[in-house]
């Protein structure tokens, strides 16, 4: 901890790839690379044994030969049932209703219950992460007020509150025989935690709207390590729109405003925290569509994640003494304490539609809800907070947003086309 300091001291540029100025760094313990390998050892403090326990319950053959008050507990935790669906999809979300001419009006009433849920949810979201993290509490005429530091803390505040929501839900209705070792879930929970961090964290250094502009880009990386690892193909609307994707973050990243400040500055910390994020959210996602090889609902692996997500980060703030610090700023300061509450439970509830909108009207229906919820992001950000944006920023953020409803459109086509095809064929594989 303290050797960590003098070794990025001597390279601070190639660190940070800018000068560290008052502003963003008070101290190196306020510098997010430094941050970054103290949360890991506080993850690590944790995954190091429990990784050793399990090696030793599975070379004790502990499943066989185990007895006692534990047993139940150790074999959920550590071998689970072991019992797999024969096909992915069996372990995922159950067969969307499809609409009837005799409830039509009811579908349109469901479609705008999701809709009017996602946007309120993810929107209020959006607004109240870039509230907390970019301006100041108890500010007066004589005292500038402070900033809350702590990204970590916010992570925990949400899964805690989520945990609890997938908890209840999971004893209040009838759930899948459940067989999955519970281990399993802590490889999606630490991704899961670190993408959200990174996710904060970068708004310490860049523009929300540059963030929502990133985060909707992240297909390009997806599709090159497509083609370069796995060799895949891809037709040329998906070629088409990656391109027309990178062109409009181009020319939204390139824009330049006269009054730029320095919160709209896209610097090179922000660019690898954002890195990170898509890095970490990517595995996230592959790694629960894995265990959905298993019997499980939804509200079960939003339960599993948020178990593990909620041991590693009250562990790690412990272990930091940043737990107690972040209840006394939520003391000191009733304005945090509700955005944070309210922060956890637009997350909680916007996790809670994504799952019945899929269910209910499909992906592609879902992908066209978000798509439009980032829009309007990207709006009420520079609206609230005052984000320039010049014209040619304007006409990226355009550019790059018809080009995710042409994938959408597009991919809907492929999926009717795909359904057409002679036994045996097999359509082009996409992202």
């Amino acid at each position: 901890r303290f050797c960590l300091p003098l070794v990025l001291a001597s390279l601070p540029t190639m660190a940070t790839g800018e000068e560290i100025t008052p502003a963003l760094q008070d101290s190196w313990g306020d510098f997010w690379l430094f941050r970054f390998f103290v949360n890991a050892a506080g993850y690590a403090s944790i995954v190091v044994p429990g990784f050793l326990l399990i090696q030793y319950f599975k070379r004790r053959n502990y499943l066989e030969t185990g007895r006692g008050i534990c047993f139940p507990v150790i074999k959920s935790c550590v071998f689970g049932s072991e019992v797999k669906s024969v096909h992915q999809d069996d372990g995922s979300l159950p067969p969307r209703a499809e609409p009837t001419e005799s409830s039509t009006a009811r579908q349109v009433f469901k479609l705008l219950f999701c809709a009017a849920g996602l946007q309120a949810s993810y929107l209020t979201w959006g607004v109240l992460q870039e509230r907390v993290m970019t301006r100041t509490y108890g500010a007066t005429e004589t005292d500038p007020g402070e900033k809350f530091k702590d990204s970590q803390f916010l992570v925990f505040m949400n899964r805690i509150l989520a945990f609890t929501v997938a908890g209840l839900y999971c004893a209040l209705t009838k759930q899948p025989r459940h067989g999955a070792p519970m281990y399993k879930y802590s490889f999606a929970s630490l991704s899961n935690i670190l993408s959200s961090w990174c996710q904060y964290e970068a708004l310490k250094y860049i523009s929300f709207p540059t963030q929502v502009l990133a985060k909707a880009s992240k297909v390009i990386p997806v599709m090159m390590m497509g083609k370069l690892v796995s060799r895949k193909s891809y037709e040329y609307w998906e070629y088409l729109t990656a391109a027309l994707i990178s062109v409009g973050v181009s020319m939204f990243l390139l824009s330049s405003a006269p009054n730029r400040t320095v919160s709209t500055v896209t610097t090179f910390s922000g660019v690898v925290l954002l890195a990170g994020y898509i890095i970490f959210d990517s595995f996230t996602s592959n790694w629960q569509d894995a265990l959905f090889t298993y019997k499980m609902s939804p509200v079960q692996m939003m339960f599993g994640v948020n178990v593990f997500s909620c041991l590693f980060t009250v562990g790690s703030l412990l272990e930091q003494g940043a737990l107690l610090e972040s209840l006394r700023f939520m003391a000191r300061h009733s304005e945090f304490t509700a955005h944070a509450v309210l922060l956890s439970v637009c997350s909680a509830c916007g996790q809670l539609f994504i799952f019945y909108t899929i269910n209910q009207f499909g992906a592609a229906v879902f992908t066209i809800i978000m798509t439009l919820r980032q829009a309007f992001a990207i709006l009420l950000s520079c609206l609230i907070y005052g984000h320039t944006v010049t014209v040619v920023g304007g006409l990226g953020i355009a550019v790059v947003f018809m080009a995710l409803f042409l994938r959408v459109y597009a991919r809907s086509r492929m999926k009717k086309r795909s359904k057409k095809l002679p036994p045996g064929e097999t359509p082009v594989q996409k992202v």
